[in-house]
């Protein structure tokens, strides 16, 4: 069977990454700037090469395609906003890879900032309730107090558990391993180590989720430069080929005989990703999943078939995602342990492993990377398959 003619087209050729966490009185767009900025130097590139934009907002607002002006980018030959929420990064790297590929451009940044943190109020109160007054049917869902993600996810993990008899300590390894990773990592918030028995005496969000099984909120910006394959290798840093790529979206009607709570869009997403990258799971050496909650990395591995549907559980347990692990997943501390924007911080991660740069936590086989992202509520997904081998 003949390649993808996309597969290992294009490349991640620069990075940039903002200080990130509790950082205050900077607007969004000022973290987006810096982050183009910072990936510009990363690939070593002049501004005046860039002819290509792709702009992801988080929930504060901004950046839009104004940044190009504040960037001093009068003329691009592509140009764009894009949002599905956490699936975003993944989809942005699609686009860029697509527009690279057919010639649109050469040279896209795809960025995404976001400041929802302000001095004085807890993380909860950037997505603890409902943004704007719910309307008609809408409006149940608040009345009954179902404000922000963490009800509707934890339902789902709930959901699982209920099925399958997936318990709260095989959560809590999810937990534990990423942290594990974090303590490799000077960019990760929470570096103290974590025992399951810390992970129980956390308290409870919402059952079935303690505080530990929900993602940090952070601000902070994130810039990735996508470029031809060729052209990536002439570059300053080395180069890690896009060799497959899918998305799928999905969207709960409420009927009984969808369960969107345990099977995700991932299925689709995933498949699309590997049979494009021409492997399977087998051949993957390390994931960077989207972890806004522990439940959505056991799902995910799911769906993607490195276990059967309902035994995400025991795949998890006995540290088999962590350190020394036979499948190293979210290698910087993911959401949960590192910092959260949104699916920048897998796809970082996954650019850092594969140069090979990740000092301590470098896990030993970067040869395959799977890497997803996750919007709404287990609505949107996409995946990439990256390489720092060309075939």
């Amino acid at each position: 069977m003949p390649a993808h003619p996309l597969r290992a087209a294009t490349a991640i050729a620069g990075l940039g990454l903002t200080e990130t966490g509790r950082v205050y009185g900077r607007p969004a767009a000022d973290f987006a700037a810096e982050a183009v900025w910072l990936a510009l130097e990363d690939a070593g590139l002049e501004k005046r090469e860039l002819d290509g934009l792709i702009v992801n907002q988080g929930i504060s607002g901004g950046p839009d395609l104004s940044l190009a002006l504040q960037l001093g980018l009068p003329e691009l030959r592509f140009c764009t906003q894009l949002n599905a929420w956490g699936s975003s990064a993944a989809q942005m790297v699609q686009v860029a890879a697509l527009a690279v590929a057919s010639g649109m451009a050469r040279d896209v940044a795809c960025v995404f900032a976001d400041a929802p943190l302000r001095s004085g109020e807890g993380a909860g109160a950037a997505y603890g309730g409902p943004r704007g007054r719910a309307k008609g049917m809408a409006g149940l869902a608040a009345a009954y107090g179902y404000g922000g993600p963490i009800p509707w996810y934890a339902l789902a993990a709930q959901r699982h558990m209920d099925l399958y008899g997936t318990t709260s300590d095989q959560l809590g390894a999810i937990a534990v391993s990423t942290r594990a990773w974090a303590a490799g990592n000077p960019r990760a918030a929470l570096r103290e180590p974590l025992t399951l028995e810390g992970y129980r005496a956390s308290p409870f969000v919402c059952e079935p989720f303690h505080v530990l099984d929900c993602c940090l909120v952070s601000n902070g910006g994130a810039c990735v430069i996508v470029t031809g394959a060729e052209r990536a290798r002439d570059l300053r840093r080395p180069p890690v080929y896009v060799h497959g790529m899918g998305q799928a979206h999905r969207f709960d009607l409420g009927r009984a005989e969808r369960d969107c709570a345990t099977r995700t869009p991932g299925v689709e997403s995933g498949a699309a990703a590997l049979a494009m990258a021409g492997c399977t799971t087998a051949d993957i050496t390390m994931c960077q999943l989207y972890d806004c909650y522990t439940y959505t990395v056991l799902v995910t591995l799911e769906d993607y078939g490195f276990c059967k549907k309902g035994e995400g559980g025991a795949f998890v347990e006995g540290g088999r995602l962590g350190p020394g692990g036979a499948l190293p997943t979210n290698t910087g501390g993911g959401e949960l342990s590192s910092f959260y924007l949104w699916g920048m911080t897998p796809l970082s991660e996954a650019v850092i492993q594969g140069r090979g740069a990740g000092g301590a936590r470098q896990a030993p086989d970067n040869r395959r990377i799977l890497v997803s992202g996750n919007g709404g509520v287990l609505n949107h997904h996409a995946t990439l398959v990256l390489s720092p081998e060309v075939v």
